[in-house]
């Protein structure tokens, strides 16, 4: 009895695995899919977020760039030909809508707007704190301009290294010219800061007598 039950499992198992490849060849092409729609699924999230984290620096550089021109109109026109899309086309709306030199307490009102927005980014509510804090100047106490630069100077902050050049002001405004020159030496280090920005901390150092890294003052293929 041992061969003719040996000789049905064999079968059994032969049919068994014949009716498992015929499954896979029937089927399998769907765990293919779900395979491929994972992967692609987190590449595309990827991708995405670093498109975005782009498009806002790309966004806010060009903002603060226009908003630093001289006259209203040229302002205007800068900011016009902004990079904008979705929300960051009612953002730059709300700053063509006023400028400060024509009705400045519209344009802190229309910051502030932006800063309480919670449905907002969170780099384009720190762009309007940032703004807010150099438009205010003076009227607003040091105290105040000094915490909301610091919610914005924390590392991961978009406009970190800005926030960091207007703290060391608030230094100067405050005569502590030993902090400030030491805050912007500390600057032109940072990896984060452009080079207009270290350009603009050279020549506060210089002014208030103090003395450039020498990192700083080197070429750039040094080595």
């Amino acid at each position: 009895m041992s061969n003719p039950d040996s000789f049905i499992n064999e079968v059994t198992e032969e049919v068994r695995r014949d009716r498992l490849f015929s499954l896979f060849r029937k089927y399998g092409w769907i765990g293919a899919l779900i395979v491929l729609g994972v992967v692609g699924g987190t590449a595309w999230t990827e991708y995405t977020k670093v498109r975005d984290a782009q498009r806002a620096q790309a966004f806010g550089d060009a903002v603060l760039d226009a908003l630093d021109l001289g006259g209203p109109e040229e302002r205007r026109t800068a900011l016009t030909g902004a990079p904008a899309d979705g929300s960051q086309r009612a953002v730059l709306n709300l700053i063509l809508a006023s400028d400060p030199s024509e009705d400045r307490e519209g344009t802190l009102a229309a910051l502030d707007t932006l800063i309480a927005d919670g449905t907002q980014p969170q780099s384009y509510r720190d762009l309007a704190t940032l703004r807010r804090v150099i438009v205010a100047g003076a009227d607003m106490p040091v105290a105040d301009r000094r915490t909301a630069l610091e919610g914005i100077s924390a590392a991961g902050r978009a406009f970190r290294p800005l926030a960091l050049e207007q703290l060391a002001y608030l230094l100067v405004e405050e005569g502590k010219t030993a902090e400030a020159i030491s805050a912007l030496q500390a600057l032109m280090q940072d990896q984060q800061a452009p080079a207009g920005l270290r350009g603009r901390a050279s020549q506060m150092i210089v002014a208030l007598g103090g003395e450039v890294p020498p990192a700083a003052n080197a070429p750039a293929d040094a080595g």
